[in-house]
């Protein structure tokens, strides 16, 4: 069996890689586990020097590394450099700030001494998407790697040029041989995988679907797991707000990525006085989205990361304009190699219509109009998905009292598009997964937290 990466811009095979067969996943699994017993001894200091070598690393080979990712799933080459820039400064972050992250805190009690200590566990699998083939492993891998755990990656099966890159860097920053194993696997074989007691935890990026089917696996045998799936982020525009920035933060939000973001901008929820406004600036800066090469930094914004993806955008956009929906620019399957699909906008979008209830993974934008700033905080609630969400308004304390108390999501933004940041916590609520990745939250969520007592 063989894994094989496809250039989506042009439909061709890169290249294919074969699968690993039993004894592979075993003997890495086995191999990760003992270098386990080596890392978790490695001073606090130098796992935090080997972090700012990798950020070395990733920086000196920024361009190729880019390049990988534009050729494996589309991504505009400027994105592109942007995420290996980014997980650069992850790196950097674990590396300053993950020593302070995992000090004993002193707890007063009875005893004469008493404190939490934290405590690594072992050997950790992530379940890595597609989307930011680098950025999703290394938020996992940096504060894993430096909390003494050691990790091993099943990447998505159309990457898997990225997801050795991965490992690669890592090796040449001097990390110990085994702490950090890609598996060149199908998700059939992720069951074994989590029910093998070398493996102590698991977390997952991807779809709620994949995520209820490895929470359940990992439940099975009692292994904690960190879940951060689909959204289908609302974004409120109240009546107060600057209508021209939201307008530019909005689209920024769409179409970053072609639209394939978790926490992409999806659901525009505009108060009824400035629906017309907003839908009308809106739609003409959609609509002036450039797509094209990847390759060419005057575009806006490649190919999709496979055509079965288009496939799967166009017919919600085809449903939801079946069921009344106004297509108001974008919506067709352009005639071109390449899964291309274009920025797209949606207005008036009801309950009942996909594109309502559904998360659109790809360029393509509801609007959604409110009566007025209750109705829209109602609207925005209205969704099974509780990842991202933001609010634009000039009341910047009415916008933190909606984002803090009033929107059901793990992120909430006020006046800007929702993205990650090391420094935040970062997960959603309902079936947008649950757990935390990023901060000193993220860190902790697989270590052993252990209460010491002395009398």
């Amino acid at each position: 069996m063989f894994l094989k990466s496809i250039n989506p811009t042009t439909g061709e095979v890169i290249r294919e890689y074969e699968e690993f067969h039993s004894d592979q996943i075993d003997a890495a699994i086995s191999a990760n586990y003992l270098a386990f017993a080596e890392w978790r001894k490695t001073p606090i200091q130098s796992r935090s020097q080997l972090l700012l070598n990798a950020a070395g690393v990733l920086r000196d080979k920024k361009e190729g590394l880019a390049f990988n990712i534009t050729v494996e799933m589309g991504k505009n080459i400027v994105e592109a450099r942007a995420e290996v820039e980014k997980c650069a400064m992850v790196c950097e972050y674990y590396a300053e700030y993950g020593p302070e992250f995992l000090k004993n805190e002193t707890i007063e009690t009875d005893a004469q001494l008493s404190y939490a200590a934290m405590q690594p566990i072992g050997p950790i699998l992530a379940i890595m998407p597609w989307n930011f083939p680098l950025w999703q492993v290394f938020r996992f891998a940096a504060p894993t790697l430096m909390a003494g755990n050691v990790g091993l990656l099943k990447h998505a099966s159309n990457v898997p040029g990225c997801a050795l890159s991965i490992e690669n860097v890592f090796v040449e920053a001097g990390f110990p041989k085994d702490v950090f194993r890609t598996l060149l696997i199908r998700s059939s074989k992720v069951e074994k995988i989590i029910s093998d007691k070398r493996v102590k935890a698991v977390t997952l990026t991807g779809s709620t679907p994949a995520g209820k089917a490895v929470a359940s696996t990992a439940g099975k045998y009692l292994k904690k797991c960190v879940l951060e799936l689909g959204g289908s982020d609302p974004y409120l525009i109240l009546k107060d707000a600057d209508i021209n920035a939201a307008v530019d933060a909005c689209v920024a939000g769409r179409i970053l990525n072609a639209g394939q973001s978790c926490i992409g901008a999806k659901r525009f929820i505009i108060v009824d006085e400035v629906y017309d406004e907003f839908a009308e600036k809106f739609t003409d800066k959609m609509r002036d989205i450039r797509l094209g090469d990847p390759f060419d930094e005057s575009k806006d914004m490649g190919p999709l990361a496979r055509y079965n993806f288009r496939e799967d955008i166009h017919r919600q956009v085809e449903n939801s304009v079946n069921k009344g929906a106004k297509l108001l620019t974008g919506g067709y399957v352009p005639n071109r190699d390449g899964a291309y699909y274009p920025a797209t906008v949606l207005g008036d979008v009801k309950p009942g219509m996909v594109a309502y209830h559904e998360e659109l993974f790809g360029p393509v934008a509801a609007l959604i109009r409110a009566k007025d700033e209750d109705d829209a905080i109602s609207i925005a609630n209205d969704s099974v998905f509780g990842l991202g969400a933001a609010v634009f308004t000039r009341d910047i304390k009415r916008g933190q009292q909606i984002a803090e108390e009033e929107l059901e999501a793990g992120c909430c933004f006020v006046n800007d598009f929702v993205r990650s940041d090391p420094r935040l916590p970062f997960g959603g609520v309902k079936e947008s997964g649950y757990g935390r990745e990023l901060s000193h939250y993220g860190m902790k969520e697989f270590m052993n937290v252990k209460g010491v007592y002395i009398k």
